[in-house]
């Protein structure tokens, strides 16, 4: 097993990144809930407390087992974690007259966690309370200009005021990477092969020898990743399904099913199209939406499994699915459903078996390099599952979705002539349920509205719009406009996450 790192996440925000920041440094890092015991994370080469939404002074904050801080194991709090270390070990911590929050000066003491770092460098805050007495045995290793105690530490103990996770602080993964080579002694042997040894593990452990395994395939690279491991480790007990809900981009069933020939997995195929419509007359609600197209997806497959006497489901679902559809480890907030966590019903009749549930997608792919997965498959853009129905804002209908997927296959096609398709983590087309004047020829029109989405990011967790020259939109937006019947016009989405979401439901 690799050695890990252990995060306690107390529902920051940032906590994700976190995670992303180590596992780039070649380590694996490990999310638990604040309340995990500390002889669960015994084992751990070092334990990071996160920031969180909470104030250490409120009667409920949430706070680790202290037993953690008897293991002699190196920890680091950030933000909040810091602020516990002053609550925990006697210091004072206050709500602070001014709140500091964004960039700071920061002044660093020529401590191990700051080898290799200037005399001042740039910090990113996001605080209210703060220490106002150090806790006994404790010493400063940093400061800013509002806090006097940004870095301190007792022994092999560390708090930081700020954020080092994020990019808005420069020299933080220097910081991060001496914490783990300098101070927990890593050996860093987090690679792809790891990443490929834990997927097979989920399942080798879930699986319990019988039954047959379903698994949703979508033919993107979290399904087919999962695919093509659990046909090598269940062979024929194991059966992929892919249900066309009518609510998939134009082409795509075509596409799947020669994807599926090409890897041998020998995919059931479904075609469910009327019934998913069905289940979404008169629903305009975003999340209602994705929990209806949840539940059916997964009856589906419960009704296939009855079938064929399955006893398992596997799904691809990755970790920012779960970060952002459940406070599934920490005390955060629900951003949006997924379908495949969301809309899972409770009375779900298969044991359900998630070998990338710890994955970021860039960590998949490399995963999908490892087994030869074609590349046309790893470097297509995130689908979501509900498809185009979180795409077609309002009700969602037969022409809705006519007019989205031809808009949507101009978008994405031409997006690949132009060789731009490479350079955007994601880009899809919305439909817009407003009507427009406008004019074609020397008739007046009354037609539908598009959006355009496109996006850069390395995670899905943060993006920022794709900056387009304006001859290259032009060719799209006209391309749509004019060989798209109902449509006379598209707008382009220039929002960044936060603080919206990649999808617009």
């Amino acid at each position: 097993m690799s050695e890990k790192i252990v995060i306690l996440d107390f529902g920051s925000q940032y906590t994700h990144l976190i995670a992303r920041r180590i596992r780039e440094l070649k380590v694996h890092a490990l999310i638990l809930s604040p309340k995990t015991p500390a002889k669960a994370v015994a084992d751990a080469k070092g334990i990071i407390l996160s920031g969180a939404p909470w104030s250490v002074i409120e009667d409920n904050a949430p706070i680790p087992d202290k037993g953690i801080f008897e293991l002699g194991i190196p920890i680091l709090g950030i933000c909040y974690g810091l602020q516990l270390l002053g609550k925990i070990f006697g210091g004072d911590v206050l709500s602070s007259q001014k709140r500091e929050y964004g960039s700071a000066e920061f002044s660093p003491s020529n401590d191990t966690l700051f080898k290799g770092l200037p005399e001042k460098t740039t910090v990113w805050m996001s605080h209210g309370d703060k220490i106002t007495k150090l806790p006994p045995g404790f010493e400063v290793i940093g400061k800013t200009g509002n806090s006097e105690f940004a870095g301190i530490r007792k022994e092999n103990i560390y708090g930081l005021q700020f954020h080092p996770e994020v990019t808005h602080t420069p020299e933080g993964k220097k910081i991060l990477e001496n914490f783990l080579y300098s101070i927990c002694n890593v050996k860093g042997d987090w690679t792809s092969s790891s990443f490929l040894d834990i997927a097979r593990q989920e399942i080798t452990d879930k699986y319990k020898g019988n039954g047959k395994v379903v698994l949703a395939y979508s033919g993107g690279v979290d399904s087919t990743v999962s695919a093509v491991i659990a046909k090598e480790i269940l062979k024929d007990n194991f059966i992929p399904i892919y249900v066309d809900t009518g609510l998939m981009r134009k082409g795509e069933s075509e596409e799947i099913k020669e994807i599926s020939e090409k890897l041998k997995l020998g995919a059931k195929i479904i075609d469910a199209g009327m019934r998913f419509l069905d289940a979404l007359k008169g629903i305009t609600d975003p999340e209602e939406k994705r929990v209806i197209i949840g539940r059916e997806f997964i009856r589906i497959f419960e009704e296939e499994a009855r079938v064929i006497n399955a006893e398992y489901l596997i799904q691809g679902t990755l970790y920012p699915d779960r970060i952002e559809s459940t406070s599934d480890v920490g005390p955060s907030h629900t951003i949006k459903t997924h379908h495949n966590v969301g809309g899972i019903p409770e009375d779900l009749e298969l044991e359900l078996i998630e070998p990338l549930k710890d994955f970021f997608k860039d960590e998949v792919r490399q995963i999908a390099k490892l087994l030869n997965i074609p590349e046309k498959i790893y470097k297509r853009h995130p689908f979501p599952g509900p498809g185009l129905g979180v795409r077609i804002l309002g009700e969602v209908t037969k022409e809705s979705i006519e007019i989205l997927q031809e808009a949507d296959y101009i978008f994405i096609n031409t997006l690949k002539e132009l060789n731009l398709y490479d350079s955007i983590w994601q880009a899809f087309a919305v439909f817009i349920p407003v009507k427009t004047v406008g004019v074609m020829g020397d008739t007046r029109t009354y037609a539908n509205l598009i959006g355009l989405r496109a996006v850069v990011s390395e995670d899905g967790m943060t993006a920022d719009w794709f900056s387009f020259n304006k001859e290259d939109l032009t060719i799209i937006a006209r391309r749509i406009m004019n060989e798209v019947s109902g449509v006379n016009r598209v707008v382009y989405d220039v929002s960044s996450k936060p603080p919206a979401t990649i999808e617009w439901e």
